[in-house]
């Protein structure tokens, strides 16, 4: 990322500091978003519940505020730096002459075109100029490979989509706004993923999904969507426990598990475990489901540990 190079007399850690800030201030809703799994446990005997927030949900709204703060204020910091470069102190030579063996833009010079907009934003510009962020910018050719990255979990959540629309078509096209009778009922026929309280989560993973596929490098979206949505995890459990026969008769017949363990090898209590185990037996579905998540995580220590390009 060039352009704020030179934005302190300490480059990396500038623009370091920058970036990581804002991820942590972008993703900061994700946080909220996910309080609400904490804030819905049952009040215990005497409990009294805090109105309008429980301490959970002002631990993370607290967050959230000071990480907002934080962007905002190297925003700022950086409108003040390119500007009015005016009141900036002078940059050591050394570091003039790398910007201008790479390039960069040096501070001093004449006023970015951001300097003008009506809402002058740095990281905007940086996006734009010089990572290429926006609609349909990242439909190359040669960024097939990165694509197919991101494949499998946009796989995911449209067939999680599919599958929960057409289970609840009313539900979906009334947007969840009309309330019905026999809304207990259905939440009892319905349990897990299917039912109605999951409506929301869903909508918010598409409209992820959406905008990152068109609007974003689209080799982001797993780990986008990985931390932003619980639909990536709880819609392939949900597979597991629907279309996995190893899995439905656990409970009736749990030696069947151990039919085709290793010798010697005691039966592991977790249910992935004995999934492995028992590879042979499984289904397809259960195979690409367990394929795919452990093969992310194998790469992802081994790439993204030694520094190597990785989602």
């Amino acid at each position: 990322m060039p352009y704020p190079a030179l934005a302190t007399s300490c480059p990396e850690q500038d623009v370091g500091l920058h970036a990581r800030s804002w991820e942590e201030g972008r993703k900061a809703p994700v946080l909220i978003n996910n309080s609400e799994f904490r804030s819905q446990r049952k009040l215990r005997p005497g409990e009294e519940r805090m109105w309008p927030l429980d301490p959970s949900q002002k631990e993370v709204l607290t967050f959230a505020i000071r990480c907002r703060v934080l962007t905002l204020t190297l925003q700022y910091y950086a409108y003040c730096q390119f500007c009015f470069p005016g009141s900036a102190p002078s940059i050591p030579e050394p570091l003039v002459q790398l910007a201008v063996d790479r390039g960069y833009r040096i501070r001093g010079e004449e006023a970015p075109p951001w300097c003008s907009w009506n809402l002058p934003l740095i990281y905007s510009y940086i996006q734009d100029v010089y990572w290429n962020v926006g609609f349909l910018r990242y439909y190359e050719l040669r960024q097939v490979p990165n694509f197919l990255l991101a494949a499998p979990v946009a796989v995911l959540v449209v067939w999680a989509t599919w599958t929960y629309v057409t289970t609840h078509p009313w539900l979906c096209l009334t947007l969840g706004l009309l309330r019905s009778k026999d809304r207990k009922a259905l939440e009892k026929c319905h349990p897990g993923f299917l039912s109605p309280k999951v409506f929301v989560y869903l909508v918010h993973a598409a409209a992820l999904l959406l905008s990152g596929s068109l609007c974003m490098h689209v080799q982001v979206l797993t780990r986008l969507l990985g931390s932003s949505t619980p639909i990536v995890y709880w819609f392939p459990a949900y597979l597991l426990q629907s279309q996995e026969p190893l899995l439905r008769s656990v409970d009736t017949v749990p030696e069947k598990f151990a039919e085709n363990s290793p010798p010697g090898q005691k039966t592991p209590r977790n249910c992935i475990l004995k999934l492995v185990y028992n590879w042979k037996a499984c289904s397809p579905v259960t195979r690409c489901i367990l394929g795919y998540f452990l093969t992310y995580w194998l790469l992802g220590l081994l790439l993204h540990c030694n520094f190597l390009p990785w989602t």
